[in-house]
């Protein structure tokens, strides 16, 4: 099976998808850690041809200078070209292609880009070119840094690229156990009603007649 990443930057997912902008198509190119989910890169162009996805890739690296990850990407025609397979050689990276019967090892990004569309772009209905990329930045920080991910146990993409996840999740045990004391002492200083007073019967009256 596929095997998934230890850490950050080993694997980026890179993939093109087409936005429709008031009936014009647009490529838009973005660039997943697959560890953290965190979306490294993303550029909206016009054309997108081979040499417009090494300078997406340069300026993914150039926000982390020491990666050397391992690119994932289908097999599009930028990324099967010759200038690209020389371009990952450069870079010191190394480029696996997905299988056309494995989809689901590049299924990271294909999901972003889902999510994307169906959150941001069709309900946002950018006109132009300039638009679309102001409503997908704003996605993309509120994605990166504020929006938990299910499938990172609950934290950011930007959290567990940090490796943040512990100090979280001990703020949340901490927060737990105070939550569990309050109710335990709010149960404890509850107002508990004084039990009803019983009758008690001194003798037998039937027995009392006999003698």
């Amino acid at each position: 099976g596929f095997q998934q990443p230890a850490g950050p930057h080993q694997h980026w997912h890179v993939d093109i998808s087409y936005l429709n902008l008031a009936g014009t198509f647009y490529y838009l190119c973005s660039v997943l850690d697959g560890y953290s989910r965190y979306l490294v890169h993303w550029e909206i162009r016009e054309s997108m041809t081979e040499a417009e996805v090494e300078i997406i890739l340069q300026r993914a690296r150039e926000q982390f200078p020491p990666a050397a990850p391992r690119l994932i990407s289908d097999n599009g025609p930028q990324f099967i070209a010759r200038d690209f397979k020389e371009f990952i050689r450069i870079c010191g990276m190394t480029h696996v292609r997905t299988s056309p019967f494995y989809p689901q090892s590049n299924g990271k990004i294909e999901r972003w880009h889902q999510s994307l569309k169906g959150e941001c772009v069709r309900p946002g209905v950018p006109l132009s070119l300039e638009e679309a990329r102001r409503l997908v930045g704003r996605y993309v920080d509120h994605y990166n840094r504020i929006r938990l991910h299910s499938a990172i146990v609950y934290v950011t993409p930007l959290a567990k690229l940090e490796a943040r996840e512990p100090q979280i999740f001990a703020e949340r045990d901490r927060k737990l156990e105070a939550a569990r004391r309050q109710r335990q002492l709010r149960r404890q200083e509850a107002w508990v009603p004084p039990p009803s007073p019983t009758v008690e019967l001194h003798g037998d009256s039937s027995s009392a007649a006999l003698n």
